[in-house]
């Protein structure tokens, strides 16, 4: 029996995609899925005529390749990839590579990286963004491991990623846990994008009245603009047109407004205030999801609390749109100044050597976040590797203070109607923290001194000097 190049286990959505993309490549591969079942039925209705062998038992699985072994594993983060690994290994040789593409945690690939690299095996942790049409037509792909597996692995992946005018959309992103790291970040910049979109949509539907026919149009007009050019842009265009051929409505309007997530969110969060970071939109970001969960809570309590009484926009509805559009885009680049800042404390914390503007790099094309403005964010961390914040590039600068004006009037109004705008409210609030050399924490200094004697430091004196105050 003629070998396999490549190996595939889990065959849910993006291990059946990401499969036949490789196979599409030139590169014959093996596949196994725990369930039978499934694997029968991806070679019934996905496989014939591909170069493309099933097997039915992970022995016969690993007998299929040839050596070393490329082994990807697709399944659900945590406990199963742990099992996968624990299958795999006394079947293994020395020098045999497993790849985990799944949304692993990146502490746990780092354990996973040091106990199977001490038996000689090889392991790479690999973020992959694009959704089930990125694994199948080129994803993003973010591989983290030592650079000699990297190596091993770049014919591959070089070619399954998408390709965009200045390569293929992956890279060697650093050791250890660093491919999930950064592919962690990248949804939590998603999670902003998201929630920014969908006040957006909210002020534009309930503020100025607009039906879905007319949002279809800001959103893909917005989508031909240099700023907002991305695919949740493009996305969200399309979704507004969407009739549902059941009750011929909007779809739209018939989707529960409680929204799902599955924990890169939360680790971002968590790992921010871990390394004291701040990120205070994709927090905002993840908090709305939660508070989208207390759907009967929300539904109770609106028959008791009540807010302002929306009036109809008086103004020029055009030229709200064009400042709406605005306030978007100024808080996405907070967005992702906050994530790119994260990424930046995390290299230096965990020593992965990452390069910002690479990474800005291998997102233009492929993954949730590919924007048009992340040519823009390669080239600020290009021309400046220690740039402290994106909002201090030259052109994101002056970017933001051309629109600020029309940011804080959008907030404004959208305040006074009762419009909650979390995401946009946090990322203005970022904005002005770090744009304003006093804030009133002296008082919180001096609160915990008194209360605890925690000491603090004064502006008249050299920094590092700490003081205790008897209050009493």
């Amino acid at each position: 029996m003629t070998k396999r190049s490549f190996g595939v286990i889990g065959l849910a959505v993006m291990g059946e995609n990401l499969a036949l993309n490789v196979e599409s490549r030139g590169f014959p591969i093996a596949v196994y899925n725990r369930t039978a079942a499934k694997t029968e039925t991806f070679m019934a209705e996905r496989a014939p005529g591909k170069d493309i062998k099933a097997a039915y038992s992970i022995e016969e699985f690993v007998q299929s390749l040839e050596r070393p072994r490329q082994i990807l594993v697709m399944v659900k983060a945590g406990q199963p990839v742990d099992a996968v690994i624990q299958e795999l290994k006394p079947l293994l040789e020395k020098g045999d590579m497993i790849i985990d593409g799944g949304n692993s945690l990146y502490e746990d690939t780092e354990r996973r990286t040091q106990e199977l690299e001490a038996t000689g095996l090889g392991f790479m942790g690999m973020g992959v963004s694009g959704g089930e049409e990125g694994a199948l037509l080129g994803p993003s792909l973010m591989p983290g491991g030592t650079q000699s597996a990297y190596h091993e692995l770049e014919p591959i992946l070089t070619k399954i990623a998408a390709q965009v005018d200045d390569g293929p959309c992956v890279t060697y992103i650093g050791p250890g846990g660093a491919g999930h790291y950064v592919k962690m970040v990248h949804n939590g910049i998603e999670y902003g994008d998201m929630q920014l979109i969908a006040e957006a949509y909210d002020i534009l539907k309930n503020v100025l009245g607009l039906s879905n026919p007319e949002l279809h149009e800001v959103f893909s007009q917005w989508n031909q603009t240099e700023e907002l050019n991305s695919f949740l842009i493009e996305i969200t265009a399309d979704i507004f047109k969407y009739v549902d051929p059941e009750t011929d409505k909007h779809l739209i309007d018939l989707i529960l407004d409680s929204a799902g997530q599955k924990g890169t969110g939360r680790w971002t969060v968590v790992t921010s205030l871990e390394l004291g970071v701040s990120i205070p939109t994709i927090y905002a970001a993840v908090n709305a999801r939660v508070m989208s969960a207390y759907k009967e809570e929300r539904v109770a309590a609106s028959k008791q609390l009540t807010g302002p009484a929306v009036e109809k926009y008086q103004g020029d509805v055009g030229a709200f749109v064009d400042k709406v559009r605005d306030a978007l885009y100024c808080s996405k680049m907070c967005s992702y100044a906050q994530g790119m800042a994260l990424l930046s404390k995390a290299s230096q914390e965990f020593n992965y050597g990452l390069n910002l503007g690479e990474i800005a790099r291998i997102w233009k094309g492929g993954c949730i976040i590919r924007a048009a403005f992340l040519d823009k964010i390669k080239s600020a961390f290009n021309e400046n590797p220690g740039l402290p914040n994106l909002l201090l590039a030259p052109e994101f600068k002056q970017s933001i203070l051309d629109r600020q004006q029309a940011w804080r009037e959008v907030l404004m109004i959208s305040n006074q109607q009762g419009i909650a705008i979390p995401a946009f409210s946090s990322s203005l609030d970022y904005f002005d923290s770090y744009r304003r050399d006093r804030l009133p924490q002296n008082l919180t200094q001096a609160q915990r001194d008194y209360f605890g004697a925690h000491t603090y430091e004064r502006i008249d004196k050299p920094r590092g000097e700490f003081f205790h105050t008897d209050w009493f």
